[in-house]
């Protein structure tokens, strides 16, 4: 599980810009999610060998000034309160506004790392002006231009240096499976873990964002044994009344990373919106399995062609990646629940399945040579090796002539024969083509 630093500031100083070169730093990285509520982003960068998950906290409400600030203020509260370190960012062009004197007030009283940046200063005479914004009392500062970048390799020296070392994980001989539930607000997560568990363990409202803290529950019956982890916890009903959109993927985030699958509750009377393919996507770039529950499905409206037309469509929004188990589950009435489990389970089983190298070659060399990959520039490319690699999610290596001809309609083909001929059901493929 990483440390998380979330980027605050307000409109236009350039979050973006900055959060888009931070993640670009490594070649392996996740991508920025779209489509989450009010354009948030979120991915993973690397320096120094210390990777770390990046949140911008951008885009925002239109509205007036009061609403704009109050918008503000709730995103920079959020921040500080899951983020491991925080970095501020300010526009050397506008010099101090009132907002970021706001935003100023709230970090100078936190105890966390806070990383003050101003944005744009490329030449010398903007690096003059930014003297001013000692006068937001949060100390140094780092001048950088996240436009060419000068001044980046700087500030991520810093950010690693005060990030918090994370404790090493307890190495167990027979490690039990992790699933977190995941969705978002009022997706029914906690009426499903407590009709799984059996108890009334997480308080359930009408309220959407009751819940809060990732909790971790071992869960041994009906002969499944794994820990649960539910991004929910125990909240006064007053104190639901942040943005609750925004802090509901910040504990995806941590919950997402640290499991084996996730099992995503979507709400049937609502449909498959832009949050839930958020939380999807966010689970598929960390490679982890995937379980999609469509859940309070007994207060729909049916006919015979309902379930059909309802997965089909979340099909249609999962595209490229649709080889993932889609049920219909009901947590008030308990319907379909214990399918529910087996369903994970086998998506747990299904990520640690193992080819041998002979098998795996003996299928795949005649798929590839009765279906070559198309010439380029008049040049062959010839396959004539291929392996799983040792990893822990499935990833399969081609060894090829010319393996940089090698396009992603391929690779999409090579997946679909790989999927067609062994059971990948919930689980992301890696493939990868290297010379020979």
């Amino acid at each position: 599980m990483n440390n998380i630093v979330a980027i605050v500031g307000r409109p236009n100083v350039g979050k973006s810009t900055f959060f888009n070169r931070l993640i670009q730093r490594r070649e392996a990285i996740v991508d920025s999610v779209s489509g989450v509520t009010r354009d948030r982003n979120y991915g993973k960068s690397e320096w120094n060998g210390k990777e770390f998950s990046v949140i911008d906290t951008g885009g925002y409400v239109k509205g007036s000034d009061d609403i704009f600030e109050g918008e503000i203020r709730r995103q920079v509260e959020l921040a500080i309160d899951e983020a491991d370190a925080i970095v501020f960012v300010v526009d050397v062009e506008e010099g101090i506004t009132p907002m970021d004197d706001e935003v100023a007030k709230l970090l100078r009283k936190v105890k966390k790392p806070v990383i003050l940046v101003v944005n744009k200063v490329d030449n010398a005479m903007r690096e003059k002006d930014a003297v001013e914004f000692y006068n937001l009392g949060l100390g140094d500062f780092f001048t950088i231009s996240g436009m060419s970048g000068s001044g980046t390799g700087e500030l991520l020296d810093k950010i690693v240096e005060v990030l918090p070392e994370l404790p090493d994980a307890i190495e167990e001989e027979n490690p039990l499976p992790r699933f977190c539930v995941v969705g978002r607000p009022n997706a029914g997560k906690s009426s499903f873990i407590n009709a799984l568990i059996g108890e009334d363990r997480f308080v359930v409202t009408d309220i959407a964002g009751t819940t809060r803290d990732a909790i971790d529950t071992k869960y041994n019956r009906f002969g499944f044994e794994f820990n649960l982890v539910d991004t929910a916890g125990i909240r006064r009903k007053a104190k639901v009344k942040e943005d609750l959109e925004f802090y509901s993927v910040m504990r995806s985030v941590r919950a997402i990373e640290h499991s084996d699958v996730c099992l995503l509750v979507i709400d049937a009377t609502r449909g498959f919106e832009g949050q839930d393919q958020s939380i999807f996507w966010l689970a598929e770039k960390n490679r982890k399995g995937i379980v999609i529950l469509v859940n309070k499905w007994d207060l729909v409206e049916k006919d015979t062609m309902s379930t059909r037309d309802y997965e089909r469509k979340i099909r249609e929004e999962i595209a490229p990646f649709t080889d993932v188990p889609i049920l219909f589950v009901s947590a008030l009435t308990k319907q379909r629940l214990l399918k529910a489990l087996e369903t994970a389970v086998e998506v747990f089983e299904n990520r640690k399945q193992r080819i041998s190298t002979s098998k795996f070659n003996e299928l795949m060399l005649p798929i590839i040579e009765a279906t070559p990959p198309p010439a380029l520039k008049g040049k062959y490319i010839k396959i004539k090796y291929c392996m799983q690699l040792p990893t822990p999610t499935p990833q399969f290596v081609f060894f090829a002539n010319l393996p940089q001809y090698v396009k992603d309609p391929y690779k999409r083909f090579i997946e679909n024969k790989l999927r067609e001929n062994y059971n990948f059901n919930g689980v992301p493929i890696d493939i990868y083509f290297r010379q020979k």
